[in-house]
């Protein structure tokens, strides 16, 4: 690792799937200032999502200006840059230009659904998942890539002449800030693509084919890959942040899985954003699920293995609370939800599956949608609210018995982050739905703290991932405290409810 600098600030660049971020934190740990802008969201048509790769640049360059304001500092105070980013969304440009060539496509896009039914009726599944230790599901960066080069004739042309470039958001900021000289990605980043070889950590060009991408196109067009913590460049003059190298990148649920502190193999987070993601460490050999889990990497340290970790990706949690606010109504803004959700003593019956894109971990169903079932008179706005909520729980639980299955070991305790951890109430159920203690971090913004820890390690601000778990501080504990009867009554009624999803048609025509 780099020596230590003399500067005591590290930068973190947020990039999440409805907001981008931008934090400082000083080199005790503490948070300094943090900004944040949402971009807008594309809905073209049903199941898509698309985001404005060009936006998303853009708020980047003046956040990190206004971070700099905010804290009274200049560029000269920060020692490194840390990214961290929403994964699987893919964004292609133009490697002249500098400009992307379509819209960058949402890992919660579910517009290839259907060309990966067909690969996995063709048999694929077993060989991307030992390959790469993902299933065959259009959530990942790969069958995104298949699309827009055979939707976008530009897209085409540049493939056609080496100058498509693919790459997930991180490499996106990574190219911009270099100016253009540097094509990165991390490994936990590469490990959501479906092209890395989950064993060695480079990209199995080969496996392009599966999804009918040219692996000479993948040559050329994606990003090289390296360890988390690895000086990807420096900001190029004419930047806020110019001269200051980017020493850290992970994923977004690795970088909270980081900033958490979950180093040691059997320790766990789920962090409760606009999705819902849990990662169980396993040490540094990779473990295959075979109960519907992903192998993906958690993290990897220069000159040292890769640190794997089983995960359970849940498409819809914080973001069921906008659909609330801004489709349903029901709640002005999305501070709102707790309070109309405690206006009911329980859900009334009602059980909310928002499998707005299908279900993924650990059922991985593209034809499950949107329920809301147990409706009667009595329900009112607020058992919606609640029932909303709880299915964020109730989708953890499903997510914590695949591991218990996969590894053979109970659960004892979940470190939890993210925005919807600050309702106390949902915490108590998670605690509740799942039998084991529930501690919240102090900081629930621990993506950012993550990629900034990362950024710290690669500079010489800590030399040891030990000396994190020092700065690590608890915000709360639960401990279950629900009827084992009352407990198995509701599990039961959640998982009637699933079965009510799976299989619903949606018409794609409205």
């Amino acid at each position: 690792m780099a020596a230590k600098s003399s500067a005591q600030i590290i930068m973190s660049l947020d990039l999440g799937t409805t907001s981008t971020r931008v934090a400082l934190y000083d080199t005790e740990g503490n948070a300094v200032t943090i900004v944040a802008r949402e971009h807008q969201q594309y809905f073209p048509h049903p199941g898509w999502v698309e985001h404005d790769a060009a936006e998303i640049w853009a708020n980047i360059r003046e956040l990190a200006a206004l971070s700099l304001a905010r804290a009274q500092l200049t560029a000269d105070d920060i020692v490194s840059i840390g990214i961290t980013n929403q994964r699987e969304t893919v964004v292609a440009w133009d490697a002249d230009t500098s400009q992307p060539v379509h819209r960058a496509i949402v890992w919660q896009d579910a517009r290839t659904d259907t060309v990966v039914e067909r690969l996995i009726a063709a048999g694929h599944n077993e060989l991307v998942q030992k390959r790469t230790g993902l299933n065959l599901s259009a959530y990942f960066s790969a069958p995104k890539m298949a699309w827009i080069l055979q939707h976008s004739d530009q897209a085409a042309r540049l493939a056609a002449r080496g100058r498509l470039r693919f790459g997930t958001i991180d490499a996106w900021i990574i190219w911009n800030l270099t100016g253009g000289t540097v094509h990165a990605t991390d490994i936990t980043n590469a490990s959501r693509t479906s092209l890395m070889d989950i064993q060695n950590g480079q990209w199995d060009l080969a496996l392009g084919e599966v999804f009918d991408l040219d692996p000479k196109v993948l040559e050329t067009a994606l990003p090289r890959i390296y360890p988390s913590i690895h000086n990807f460049g420096t900001v190029v003059k004419g930047l806020p942040v110019a001269g200051i190298p980017i020493t850290g990148v992970l994923g977004d649920q690795q970088a909270a899985s980081f900033g958490q502190t979950i180093f040691a193999a059997g320790e766990a987070k789920n962090t409760y954003g606009t999705g819902c993601f849990l990662l169980y460490n396993t040490g540094t050999e990779p473990v295959v699920s075979t109960s519907g889990l992903l192998t993906t990497v958690a993290y990897q340290l220069p000159d040292e293995p890769p640190v794997y970790a089983l995960e359970g990706s849940i498409a819809q949690a914080g973001s069921v609370v906008q659909w609330l606010r801004d489709q349903l109504g029901i709640i002005r803004s999305s501070k709102d939800v707790e309070a109309l959700a405690n206006s009911v003593t329980d859900h009334g019956g009602v059980y909310f599956v928002p499998a707005f894109s299908g279900l993924f971990a650990p059922w991985w169903r593209p034809d499950a949608s949107g329920t809301i079932i147990g409706l009667t008179s009595y329900a009112t706005s607020g058992h919606i609210a609640r029932a909303a909520l709880d299915a964020t729980a109730y989708q953890t639980l499903d997510v914590v018995k695949a591991v218990e299955a996969d590894t053979g070991e109970k659960l004892q305790r979940l470190s939890v982050d993210g925005g919807m951890t600050i309702n106390d109430q949902l915490m108590q159920f998670q605690s509740d739905i799942l039998d084991v203690v529930v501690e919240r971090s102090a900081d629930v913004e621990t993506t950012a703290r993550g990629a900034a820890y990362a950024a710290g390690l690669g500079i010489g601000v800590w030399q040891e991932i030990s000396q994190l778990r020092e700065l690590w501080q608890s915000g709360g504990v639960w401990y279950p405290q629900i009827d084992p009867t009352r407990r198995d009554r509701l599990i039961r009624g959640w998982r009637a409810a699933i079965e009510h999803t799976i299989g619903w048609p949606v018409d794609e025509t409205s």
